[in-house]
């Protein structure tokens, strides 16, 4: 992650609220209160604050902001969370019943980053071990449809857009999502309307699927 992301993201870390849902009712129907959750890009505690609440205690949040790691500790000093810099997942393999990841791949750009993340979960779950993701889908309102075009000759991938403070997303196309996530099998997958950190509406996805052994 770039310096100047980094930096963006730790003034945000106590400036932005996220609203990304958690859908306890469809999380609850696929992963059990025992598991051994991972939020990758917990930011600063929220959906792991959440689970806490309704009973899953054994729980592992890491996020690349340390200012968002800072306000975790302080809001929820009960929770477990760590900085993770390296674009590799820092745990053993297999060492997950369940990795959750909410609004993270909209703050990576590029495909093979992307990618890579998605690998690293892989690698980290259990067999038939549970990913969820909720993040953002392209829109085709106006005020969307100009950023997507104004940052176009910039970033290779359409959808990229930068925000005045600095943050640097990516809105995707339904073709990629179905791409990325292709090596886990498709438990559940629901096209959603999002509020986004700024207050406004995002077309979105909620995808669960199962890790499946002996696919790269």
């Amino acid at each position: 992650m770039h310096t100047s992301l980094q930096s963006a993201w730790n003034h945000a870390a106590y400036n932005k609220e996220f609203t990304t849902p958690l859908q306890l009712d469809l999380l609850e129907k696929y992963i059990p209160k025992s598991a051994r959750i991972l939020d990758v890009g917990c930011g600063y505690g929220r959906s792991l604050h959440e689970l806490y609440c309704n009973g899953y205690l054994h729980l592992q949040g890491i996020d690349f902001s340390e200012k968002m790691i800072e306000r975790s500790k302080k809001q929820y000093p009960y929770l477990s969370v760590d900085l993770q810099t390296s674009p590799d997942v820092s745990f053993e393999d297999y060492s997950f019943d369940a990795v959750i990841l909410f609004a993270v791949l909209t703050c990576i750009i590029e495909n093979e980053a992307q990618i890579h993340l998605l690998k690293e979960i892989k690698r980290v779950l259990k067999p038939d071990g549970i990913i969820y993701v909720n993040d953002f889908l392209l829109n085709t309102d106006q005020r969307n449809l100009d950023r997507y075009r104004s940052f176009k000759e910039k970033y290779p991938t359409y959808g990229v857009f930068e925000l005045p403070d600095g943050l640097v997303l990516r809105h995707h196309s339904l073709e990629w999502v179905h791409t990325c996530l292709a090596s886990f099998q498709a438990l559940h997958f629901e096209i959603l309307s999002f509020p986004t950190m700024n207050g406004n509406k995002s077309n979105g996805y909620c995808f669960i699927g199962k890790n499946l052994s002996g696919i790269a």
